[in-house]
């Protein structure tokens, strides 16, 4: 472990990190660019690979923005239940592209390389694996399952199709993220023991109340698709369409939207395939609009001691109330210091060492015990430790920032494509995808069930 830190340091620029408070973002864009220009010299005139996006809403139309981002991509068509947002889909990407409400129209035709499933929740499983059967490359938003129940099959699909399959948690690409791990990789912290992640929120969008057409309707809305595999029927219910997330129907709540994320970094980052035990508590605190998933969510969550990292415990919290305000914190903790990505957009390391030396005096038992006894101490003290055994080491913190203009959603496509073009293992599979989103879909088990939920991270199966 010391041979393979001092080389890693001496590779990441040792007076950077011993020394410097800033480690400079140049290598990072450099790193980037080189990246797009060696995926630019592949792509001939033949070489475009064409997507279609099923389910236009928000992350419909950031994600195909993001994929066609990069080079040599050509957007063919959109499918979405709502008819405005295929309207809004030709204003925004091209008037010629092919809509429809009906995603089987978009797997049948043959000039479609690769698919986006931006849908609701509960139908990112059952089109992904209709995609991979027909012959498409799939980049499927998180959480890649509705139900835990549904991974197994659908990373025996991929496996059986061998299609290129990739899950959408782009912290997995991040350069921050990458720059952490290999901080972590090399012993910079120390022995991991904890992990706190939270994201918090101060707004009604924030908070799932987005905005719902004039014309939102059962004659614009294809409402009986929507919730066609459903247990539960609802008649037609314009925020249930417009505001899925809110409804377990549909969606997975803050767990699955939100705690997913902060897995996927956090798995990332350690090499870890998962917890054993989950247990969560939360509430509905504000949000009483007719939503049946909390608004606040906390949950405990216990990784064992495995041979990629000692056993540690994770907190996750998700406040859509918060009166901190817009806020979103990763912190790995170690015995010699903590690697925090607040807010994004890169990360802090800050060491700290406890001296060899216990000391004695202060808040201590030291001064209750008799003169003469004190005295025995502290000569027993100082023939035990010497000057530089008493001294507390001091590091000077390390802190990363992302080029300008970054975007990790962008970088999460760029390898999406690189591995349908190379043919490279993609930077999140099957296997990554729902090792991440099973434990926070165990949350919600957790949170209703009001139990703790064992979790066999390497099976990946309930306990």
């Amino acid at each position: 472990m010391a041979t393979d830190r001092r080389k890693f340091l001496k590779q990441f620029g040792t007076s950077v990190i011993l020394t410097s408070a800033s480690l400079s973002s140049l290598a990072a864009r450099e790193e980037h660019e080189k990246r797009i220009l060696q995926a630019e010299k592949r792509i001939s005139s033949n070489d475009k690979i064409r997507i279609a996006t099923i389910g236009m809403g928000i992350m419909g139309f950031n994600d195909t923005r993001a994929a066609l981002s990069v080079p040599g991509v050509e957007l063919v068509a959109c499918a979405d239940l709502y008819k405005g947002r295929l309207d809004r889909a030709k204003e925004v990407f091209n008037p010629n592209i092919f809509t429809t409400a009906d995603y089987r129209e978009i797997l049948n035709r043959k000039d479609i390389d690769a698919v986006i499933v931006a849908t609701s929740d509960n139908w990112h499983s059952a089109i992904s694996i209709d995609a991979m059967r027909k012959g498409k490359a799939v980049y499927s938003e998180k959480p890649m399952v509705h139900h835990i129940s549904e991974g197994l099959n659908e990373i025996k699909t991929q496996h059986e199709t061998k299609a290129v399959f990739q899950v959408g948690s782009q912290r997995v690409s991040s350069i921050a993220f990458k720059k952490a791990q290999e901080l972590y990789q090399a012993g910079a912290i120390g022995k991991i023991n904890a992990v706190e992640a939270s994201f918090s929120r101060h707004s009604a969008l924030g908070a799932w109340q987005y905005t719902i057409p004039l014309d939102a309707s059962a004659q614009t809305v294809g409402w009986d698709q929507f919730q066609a595999n459903s247990n539960i029927k609802h008649g037609y219910d314009s925020n249930r369409f417009f505001r899925w997330r809110n409804y377990r129907e549909y969606g997975t709540g803050v767990a699955g939207d939100l705690f997913v994320h902060l897995l996927s970094g956090i798995h990332f980052i350690t090499g870890s395939k998962g917890p054993d035990k989950i247990f969560a508590i939360g509430g509905l605190t504000y949000w009483k609009d007719g939503r049946n998933v909390p608004d606040v969510m906390s949950a405990v969550i216990s990784y064992p001691e495995t041979p990629e990292h000692a056993a540690f415990q994770t907190t996750l919290r998700v406040n859509f109330v918060s009166g901190e305000g817009e806020r979103s914190s990763t912190k790995i903790i170690g015995s010699e210091g903590v690697i925090d990505m607040s807010d994004g957009g890169g990360f802090t390391l800050q060491k700290n060492k406890m001296p060899v030396a216990p000391g004695y005096g202060g808040w201590d038992a030291f001064e209750t015990y008799p003169e003469a006894m004190q005295k025995a101490i502290v000569e027993e003290y100082n023939k035990k430790y010497s000057a530089a055994d008493r001294q507390t080491p001091k590091v000077d913190d390390v802190v990363y920032r992302e080029p300008e203009g970054y975007n990790d959603s962008n970088e999460h496509f760029a390898n999406f494509f690189d591995s349908m073009r190379t043919g490279k293992p993609v930077v999140e599979d099957a296997v990554f995808g729902f090792r991440a989103a099973a434990p926070c879909l165990a949350c919600n088990d957790s949170y209703f069930e009001n139990k703790i939920i064992k979790w066999d991270p390497v099976g990946m199966k309930l306990g």
